[in-house]
């Protein structure tokens, strides 16, 4: 999943080498490019009527879903905006992850039970303004504490790696290159 406007962005870069390196490895993969898709985000009463049965009008979110429930890996590329997730990633969660036992999750008594399961493992790629130690001590972790120990664990996805590439701002192409490479040697 990659969700990022701009395709001359570092996170477009990571974008393609991820993708050479499943092809080298002989993976087939769906990229799901919100902003190429023209996902919205938004909802629309119809679709909030609907997603309380596990619904949807949208044939973009019938598309992913599909696609979430035949993957057995999910890799998001991301960058980290205002210490957090970007508003388009946190809605597509919000919008496609619909309830029902055929679906993302099921709520029980004790929580959110994810059926995700087929995912079997996980990589989160963010890029960030702030140096990662910032992110992790400073302002509470909500990458790894939040998106990733919960909201991917609630979902059924257990085994998820995250890497951030912090401090892009004032960094060299150099150690860009450096990363990117790094990310070239990840077995997906």
């Amino acid at each position: 999943m990659y969700d990022h406007p701009y395709i001359h962005s570092f996170n477009h870069a990571v974008l393609e080498k991820v993708v050479t390196k499943l092809t080298q490895q002989g993976d087939s993969y769906d990229v799901i490019d919100l902003y190429q898709d023209g996902f919205n985000p938004a909802y629309d009463a119809e679709e909030l009527r609907l997603f309380h049965r596990g619904q949807t009008h949208d044939p973009l979110v019938r598309q992913y879903l599909t696609q979430l429930k035949t993957a057995d890996a999910l890799i998001v590329i991301t960058p980290i905006w205002w210490n957090d997730l970007p508003g388009m990633l946190k809605e597509f969660i919000d919008k496609v992850m619909k309830e029902g036992p055929e679906l993302t999750h099921v709520v029980t008594k004790t929580g959110v039970q994810g059926t995700l399961t087929n995912i079997r493992k996980g990589y989160v790629l963010t890029t960030s303004t702030s140096p990662t130690f910032y992110l992790r001590w400073a302002c509470g972790n909500a990458i790894k504490k939040v998106f990733i120990q919960t909201t991917l664990k609630q979902l059924g996805i257990r085994h998820v790696k995250w890497s951030n590439y912090g401090g892009i701002t004032n960094s060299t192409a150099e150690k860009r290159e450096g990363y990117l490479a790094k990310v070239s040697q990840m077995s997906f």
